[in-house]
């Protein structure tokens, strides 16, 4: 399986420290990485914002499965866009990702649950 990691922080590394140990796991990319993340997986040089060259590297690439993790990325609908083309993703759509997001919003739904 090929999978590419989106993010450059620390969750993103260690997603991808244990993506390395999945033997299911052929390949790793990560755009845009950090120097860690470097050393386990190949970097692709695009913006954690730019959905339409996610896209387009995911068909180049031919990737399987695209893991997606600042919230910056979910809540400008990332997720939404992969589900749509119908490609593997782990991450909330950008409706999930406003309780992250949005602070109003996440403290608005805290309260009606009490």
């Amino acid at each position: 399986m090929r999978v590419l990691v989106i993010g450059q922080g620390a969750r993103e590394h260690a997603i991808v420290r244990s993506l390395k140990q999945d033997p299911a796991v052929t390949k790793i990319f990560a755009a845009p990485a950090n120097a860690g993340i470097a050393k386990d997986a190949q970097v692709l040089n695009f913006s954690t914002l730019d959905i339409e060259q996610a896209v387009t590297a995911v068909k180049e690439h031919e990737i399987d499965l695209v893991v997606i993790g600042p919230e910056v990325s979910l809540a400008a609908g990332m997720a939404d866009k992969f589900n749509e083309l119908n490609i593997a993703c782990f991450g909330p759509t950008k409706a999930a990702a406003k309780i992250e997001s949005s602070k109003a919003f996440a403290k608005e739904v805290m309260q009606k649950k009490n």
